[in-house]
């Protein structure tokens, strides 16, 4: 895949957004809105990074570090680019950027049926640590359980 990872600016605001829109369809999803994504990138600790494949923004991750705790807050890529390293790409690169902020630890949440999402981080080194019951709303389906997930920056990772 000839794929890179760039900064995500708060003047992407409204490529984020779309890219969001783009990467959590669902019906139920809240899409992120273009002022929420500028305001998360301008707050103190809060990055992102965006995937780009070709010439086409094709996803993106937010983080935000406070004292030595980083939180993943979205990951996402466009189904067109999916299964194609592109989510390992942007989580490799949300680790190296948190620990260099000073994070010696990584959490994040993930429906407890996201299945896929839960292999990709198991597989970079998450780990179950807890369960936040009706975390997530699925609209008409009702809410459904959060696994909160955690991962140790060690020197050699």
């Amino acid at each position: 895949m000839n794929a890179t990872v760039r900064t995500l600016r708060p003047h992407d605001r409204q490529t984020a957004m779309d890219l969001y829109s783009a990467c959590f369809d669902a019906p139920w999803e809240r899409i992120w809105t273009a002022d929420e994504f500028a305001n998360l990138l301008a707050s103190p600790g809060c990055f992102g990074v965006m995937l780009i494949v070709g010439d086409q923004p094709s996803g993106l991750a937010l983080a935000r570090v406070a004292a030595d705790e980083a939180e993943l807050l979205t990951l996402g890529v466009v189904p067109a680019a999916r299964r194609r390293g592109g989510a390992s790409r942007l989580l490799s690169t949300v680790g190296r950027r948190c620990r260099r902020r000073g994070a010696r630890c990584i959490f994040l949440e993930v429906a407890e049926d996201n299945v896929p999402a839960q292999r990709l981080y198991e597989a970079h080194g998450f780990v179950a640590v807890g369960r936040r019951d009706n975390y997530f709303d699925r609209g008409l389906n009702g809410r459904i359980a959060a696994m909160v997930l955690r991962r140790d920056f060690h020197d050699n990772n």
